[in-house]
Protein backbone atom coordinates (compact mmCIF):
# COMPACT_ATOMS: atom_id res chain seq x y z
CA UNK A 1 0.00 0.00 0.00
CA UNK A 2 2.93 2.27 0.43
CA UNK A 3 3.40 2.27 -3.30
CA UNK A 4 -0.19 3.42 -3.78
CA UNK A 5 0.40 6.37 -1.45
CA UNK A 6 3.47 7.45 -3.45
CA UNK A 7 1.53 7.28 -6.70
CA UNK A 8 -1.29 9.35 -5.28
CA UNK A 9 1.11 12.08 -4.13
CA UNK A 10 2.92 12.43 -7.46
CA UNK A 11 1.64 15.26 -9.63
CA UNK A 12 -0.32 14.28 -12.67
CA UNK A 13 1.33 14.75 -16.03
CA UNK A 14 -0.03 17.67 -18.08
CA UNK A 15 -1.82 16.45 -21.19
CA UNK A 16 -2.18 19.25 -23.75
CA UNK A 17 -5.45 19.48 -25.60
CA UNK A 18 -4.81 20.46 -29.24
CA UNK A 19 -8.44 21.35 -29.92
CA UNK A 20 -8.39 23.91 -27.08
CA UNK A 21 -5.07 25.32 -28.33
CA UNK A 22 -6.42 25.68 -31.88
CA UNK A 23 -9.49 27.53 -30.58
CA UNK A 24 -7.26 29.90 -28.59
CA UNK A 25 -5.03 30.48 -31.64
CA UNK A 26 -8.07 31.30 -33.78
CA UNK A 27 -9.33 33.82 -31.21
CA UNK A 28 -5.89 35.45 -31.08
CA UNK A 29 -5.84 35.66 -34.89
CA UNK A 30 -9.24 37.35 -34.96
CA UNK A 31 -8.06 39.92 -32.40
CA UNK A 32 -4.88 40.57 -34.42
CA UNK A 33 -6.78 40.94 -37.69
CA UNK A 34 -9.20 43.42 -36.12
CA UNK A 35 -6.34 45.51 -34.76
CA UNK A 36 -4.49 45.26 -38.10
CA UNK A 37 -7.63 46.39 -39.95
CA UNK A 38 -7.99 49.32 -37.56
CA UNK A 39 -4.34 50.30 -38.13
CA UNK A 40 -4.78 50.04 -41.90
CA UNK A 41 -7.92 52.19 -41.80
CA UNK A 42 -6.10 54.80 -39.73
CA UNK A 43 -3.13 54.78 -42.13
CA UNK A 44 -5.41 55.22 -45.15
CA UNK A 45 -7.18 58.12 -43.43
CA UNK A 46 -3.84 59.81 -42.66
CA UNK A 47 -2.68 59.35 -46.26
CA UNK A 48 -5.98 60.72 -47.60
CA UNK A 49 -5.48 63.83 -45.45
CA UNK A 50 -1.97 64.21 -46.86
CA UNK A 51 -3.31 63.71 -50.38
CA UNK A 52 -5.83 66.50 -49.82
CA UNK A 53 -3.03 68.78 -48.61
CA UNK A 54 -0.99 67.94 -51.74
CA UNK A 55 -3.88 68.44 -54.20
CA UNK A 56 -3.02 72.13 -54.87
CA UNK A 57 0.58 71.15 -55.69
CA UNK A 58 -0.50 68.59 -58.29
CA UNK A 59 -3.08 71.02 -59.68
CA UNK A 60 -0.19 73.36 -60.56
CA UNK A 61 1.90 70.81 -62.48
CA UNK A 62 0.28 71.83 -65.79
CA UNK A 63 2.03 70.26 -68.79
CA UNK A 64 3.95 67.94 -66.47
CA UNK A 65 0.88 66.40 -64.84
CA UNK A 66 1.35 63.14 -66.74
CA UNK A 67 4.69 62.59 -65.00
CA UNK A 68 2.99 62.35 -61.62
CA UNK A 69 0.68 59.40 -61.11
CA UNK A 70 -0.38 60.24 -57.57
CA UNK A 71 -2.90 58.34 -55.50
CA UNK A 72 -3.28 55.82 -52.69
CA UNK A 73 -2.37 52.29 -53.71
CA UNK A 74 -4.31 49.41 -52.14
CA UNK A 75 -1.23 47.61 -50.86
CA UNK A 76 -0.17 46.64 -47.37
CA UNK A 77 1.01 48.95 -45.92
CA UNK A 78 -1.02 51.60 -47.78
CA UNK A 79 1.05 54.07 -49.81
CA UNK A 80 0.35 57.45 -51.35
CA UNK A 81 2.31 57.38 -54.60
CA UNK A 82 3.72 60.64 -55.92
CA UNK A 83 5.09 59.14 -59.13
CA UNK A 84 6.44 55.77 -60.24
CA UNK A 85 9.43 55.87 -57.86
CA UNK A 86 8.34 57.93 -54.86
CA UNK A 87 5.65 57.38 -52.26
CA UNK A 88 4.57 58.28 -48.74
CA UNK A 89 3.61 55.65 -46.18
CA UNK A 90 2.85 55.82 -42.48
CA UNK A 91 6.04 54.17 -41.32
CA UNK A 92 6.33 51.17 -39.07
CA UNK A 93 4.58 52.81 -36.12
CA UNK A 94 1.74 54.19 -38.32
CA UNK A 95 2.16 57.58 -36.60
CA UNK A 96 4.87 59.12 -38.77
CA UNK A 97 4.75 59.94 -42.45
CA UNK A 98 7.73 58.57 -44.42
CA UNK A 99 8.46 60.03 -47.86
CA UNK A 100 10.47 57.35 -49.70
CA UNK A 101 12.10 57.17 -53.13
CA UNK A 102 13.12 53.89 -54.74
CA UNK A 103 16.59 54.06 -56.31
CA UNK A 104 18.96 51.61 -57.96
CA UNK A 105 20.66 51.17 -54.60
CA UNK A 106 17.44 50.60 -52.64
CA UNK A 107 14.91 52.80 -50.93
CA UNK A 108 15.90 56.21 -49.58
CA UNK A 109 13.84 58.08 -46.98
CA UNK A 110 13.63 61.68 -48.22
CA UNK A 111 11.61 63.01 -45.27
CA UNK A 112 9.99 61.68 -42.12
CA UNK A 113 7.73 63.50 -39.69
CA UNK A 114 4.52 63.17 -37.69
CA UNK A 115 3.12 66.42 -39.09
CA UNK A 116 1.70 66.97 -42.58
CA UNK A 117 3.43 70.29 -43.31
CA UNK A 118 7.06 69.07 -43.50
CA UNK A 119 6.00 66.19 -45.73
CA UNK A 120 4.01 68.54 -48.01
CA UNK A 121 7.08 70.77 -48.26
CA UNK A 122 9.38 67.81 -49.07
CA UNK A 123 6.97 66.45 -51.71
CA UNK A 124 6.58 69.93 -53.23
CA UNK A 125 10.37 70.26 -53.61
CA UNK A 126 10.56 66.74 -55.04
CA UNK A 127 7.88 67.57 -57.63
CA UNK A 128 9.67 70.82 -58.50
CA UNK A 129 13.00 68.99 -59.00
CA UNK A 130 11.33 66.36 -61.18
CA UNK A 131 9.77 69.08 -63.34
CA UNK A 132 13.18 70.76 -63.80
CA UNK A 133 14.76 67.40 -64.72
CA UNK A 134 11.97 66.70 -67.20
CA UNK A 135 12.27 70.15 -68.80
CA UNK A 136 16.02 69.69 -69.17
CA UNK A 137 15.55 66.24 -70.76
CA UNK A 138 12.90 67.57 -73.14
CA UNK A 139 15.14 70.49 -74.14
CA UNK A 140 18.07 68.14 -74.79
CA UNK A 141 15.89 65.85 -76.91
CA UNK A 142 14.54 68.71 -79.02
CA UNK A 143 17.86 70.52 -79.60
CA UNK A 144 19.50 69.97 -83.02
CA UNK A 145 22.38 67.53 -83.22
CA UNK A 146 25.80 69.16 -83.62
CA UNK A 147 27.56 68.69 -86.96
CA UNK A 148 30.11 65.88 -87.12
CA UNK A 149 33.61 67.07 -86.39
CA UNK A 150 36.97 65.68 -87.45
CA UNK A 151 37.33 63.98 -84.07
CA UNK A 152 33.98 62.23 -84.24
CA UNK A 153 33.43 58.49 -84.79
CA UNK A 154 34.39 56.99 -88.16
CA UNK A 155 31.67 56.58 -90.78
CA UNK A 156 29.54 53.45 -90.81
CA UNK A 157 31.40 52.01 -93.85
CA UNK A 158 34.73 52.06 -91.97
CA UNK A 159 33.15 50.35 -88.95
CA UNK A 160 31.65 47.67 -91.21
CA UNK A 161 35.08 47.00 -92.68
CA UNK A 162 36.57 46.64 -89.19
CA UNK A 163 33.84 44.17 -88.22
CA UNK A 164 34.40 42.05 -91.34
CA UNK A 165 38.16 42.07 -90.79
CA UNK A 166 37.77 40.95 -87.16
CA UNK A 167 35.36 38.22 -88.22
CA UNK A 168 37.77 36.90 -90.84
CA UNK A 169 40.69 36.95 -88.39
CA UNK A 170 38.61 35.00 -85.87
CA UNK A 171 37.48 32.46 -88.48
CA UNK A 172 41.02 31.91 -89.77
CA UNK A 173 42.38 31.58 -86.23
CA UNK A 174 39.72 29.00 -85.39
CA UNK A 175 40.47 27.06 -88.59
CA UNK A 176 44.20 27.10 -87.82
CA UNK A 177 43.61 25.75 -84.30
CA UNK A 178 41.36 22.97 -85.61
CA UNK A 179 43.94 22.05 -88.29
CA UNK A 180 46.72 21.93 -85.69
CA UNK A 181 44.63 19.74 -83.39
CA UNK A 182 43.79 17.44 -86.29
CA UNK A 183 47.49 17.13 -87.26
CA UNK A 184 48.43 16.32 -83.67
CA UNK A 185 45.78 13.62 -83.60
CA UNK A 186 43.80 15.14 -80.75
CA UNK A 187 40.60 15.63 -82.75
CA UNK A 188 39.16 12.67 -84.59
Amino acid sequence: MADDDNVARMPRAFVPDLAVAVRRARLEEVERSHSAADLRTAAVARLEALGAALAPVFAQTGLHASAFDHGIAPVDPPRLFIDMIAFVDCGHDRKRYRFVQDTRDGSVVLAEDEDVEPIVEAVTMYVARRIVERERAMAAASSPKPAASATSAPPADARFGEIVTLYLIGALSGAAVLYALFRLGVAH
